[in-house]
């Protein structure tokens, strides 16, 4: 790892090591691998959440145009609702685009929050749908399709690189469905009743989901020739190890290292793959590219560059359906703060 990396490394069964030598706890995951429902999460407490749950599963049987147009609206009202949400997407696009004017920074910046609005039912359709209704709104490229089920039936572990898009649930689902069941790399949710729901959701047409801090599971993945999602896209500060590499208009990105690390568990490629909203309520476009060609190569910051490189791809795709509500540049290396004023 080269000087822009991170201090910390991470050891492959989750615990973490300081160059000190210092050995901290083991980490134990809260990730469930068999959910189901326990006493403790149908308390009052957690009413609420279920009651969310089945507005929105009711909301999904209403024609797709019109629940997405409440997405819409709900995404506007949401703009005043977090306005701190607001001004870190408005500071992100200043940082990645710094010769986009005010005006548009605040027009991309509506249409943005338009998309999140629409985003939380298409996490829903993603966790909730059927298969006969969802597979209308598919389309793919039939020549992207054949090579990826080729792959996918070569016995190659695949990292599927893909980034935070709004309709990331969708495009995990969509993958798993018609090219190969995969494995989902996540953070486990502490509220036991949104875990539950993630897991049982994120798991309906795919195999199974492993916490982001544990990577024998992911490896052993690899090793058994299954696909696993991962996007490497936001900043993550110092809990994993990261190297600072150019991200569109932001020349010292944190950007973690992991996609290279998986790329060299053996018989391993690195398959970039999205999914974008189509206009018109047309439904969805899912893009699987071509694997990255020698990769890794071996420096951290090299490939670190190259994952960059092809996730700005994909976000230029459909730049207001990324998910720019996260601060993305947080992490710099003086220690200096691009939000101070947010």
């Amino acid at each position: 790892m080269n000087n822009n990396s991170s201090n910390n490394t991470e050891t492959a069964t989750g615990s973490h090591q300081s160059n000190g030598g210092a050995v901290k706890e083991k980490y134990h995951s809260k990730a469930q691998t068999d959910p189901h429902i326990t006493p403790e999460m149908l308390k009052p407490k957690y009413w609420h959440l279920w009651l969310a749950s089945w507005v929105l599963r009711s909301v999904l049987w209403l024609p797709y145009p019109v629940f997405m147009t409440i997405g819409r609206i709900m995404g506007y009202i949401s703009m005043f609702i977090v306005p701190r949400r607001r001004r870190i997407s408005e500071q992100n696009f200043r940082l990645a685009f710094p010769d986009m004017s005010d005006q548009e920074i605040k027009k991309l910046t509506t249409e943005h929050f338009a998309n999140c609005g629409m985003g939380i039912f298409e996490t829903g359709m993603a966790w909730y749908w059927p298969e006969w209704r969802l597979k209308k709104l598919v389309h793919i490229d039939p020549e992207e399709l054949e090579k990826a089920k080729e792959l996918a039936a070569s016995g190659k572990g695949i990292v599927v690189l893909t980034c935070h898009f709004v309709t990331l649930e969708l495009m995990a689902r969509i993958y798993g469905t018609n090219i190969k069941k995969g494995v989902g790399v996540y953070r486990p949710n502490d509220n036991p009743v949104m875990e539950y729901m993630q897991v049982k959701g994120r798991t309906r047409s795919n195999l199974y989901l492993v916490d982001r801090k544990e990577v024998r599971p992911i490896v052993k993945a690899l090793i058994k020739g299954l696909p696993i999602w991962y996007a490497p896209d936001q900043d993550y500060g110092q809990r994993l190890p990261h190297v600072f590499a150019p991200f569109f208009g932001v020349k010292d990105a944190a950007t973690v290292t992991g996609t290279a690390g998986f790329a060299k568990v053996k018989n391993t490629v690195v398959q970039p793959s999205y999914s974008i909203r189509l206009p018109g309520f047309k439904g969805y476009r899912l893009v699987v590219k071509d694997i990255l060609p020698d990769f890794p190569k071996g420096n951290d910051y090299e490939d670190a560059l190259t994952c960059n490189q092809a996730v700005e791809k994909m976000i230029s795709d459909a730049l207001p359906q990324y998910m720019w509500l996260h601060r993305r540049f947080k992490t710099t290396p003086d220690g200096s703060d691009r939000y101070h004023n947010i």
